[in-house]
């Protein structure tokens, strides 16, 4: 079952539309992180304003190389030693589109531990957008149910799994790698 929603997902991020599908956090919206015009569009279902930073996930550790140019050691330290998601805000962000990299260059990457997410991303071989399933300064669903209807009527597909968990579920934690290598924690 699962298997099968990830190659359904894929041909809607691969053609370049947009969805709404479960993350290891919480549901999100998203779309190929390479396509500015898809990134344009999640921007517009948001009602956010453009260069308002938006997250992207990848499958594993060896991906952000190809969109981060300097990876330090202590931030796989971090990444390995943290209980929570995290999500970490890095400098030099490469490989993405331009409207996804804010005005300082940096750009916000977690490396997904969702099963569904991971098979994603490799099954289109590059990262997804990842935002809150929700209008800019709503509150974030914590469940599928929470997710506001209008919201179905935007996004290309909804993506049909783990619809009926009704854990609660919470954000990322948010760190940012400062220029000079320092970590600093935005959201615990």
């Amino acid at each position: 079952m699962m298997n099968e929603e990830v190659r359904r997902t894929a041909r809607y991020l691969k053609k370049g539309l947009v969805i709404l599908y479960p993350t290891d956090t919480i549901w999100g919206i998203g779309c190929d992180a390479s396509n500015a015009e898809a990134v344009s569009r999640v921007y517009r279902i948001k009602r956010r304003t453009d260069r308002k930073s938006m997250l992207v996930l990848v499958d594993q550790f060896s991906r952000l190389s190809s969109h981060i140019d300097i990876i330090p050691e202590r931030v796989r330290n971090l990444i390995d030693r943290e209980e929570k998601p995290v999500t970490i805000i890095y400098p030099g962000a490469k490989n993405l589109a331009e409207n996804l990299i804010a005005e300082d260059g940096s750009v916000g990457i977690r490396i997904t531990s969702d099963p569904f997410c991971q098979q994603l991303v490799r099954r289109i071989g590059k990262p997804i957008v990842s935002t809150s399933a929700n209008y800019s300064g709503g509150k974030a669903p914590s469940s599928f149910a929470e997710i506001d209807p209008e919201l179905f009527k935007e996004v290309d597909y909804v993506v049909n799994w783990r619809r009926e968990e009704i854990a609660e579920s919470a954000p990322s934690t948010i760190v940012k790698l400062e220029p000079d290598g320092k970590l600093t924690t935005l959201r615990p």
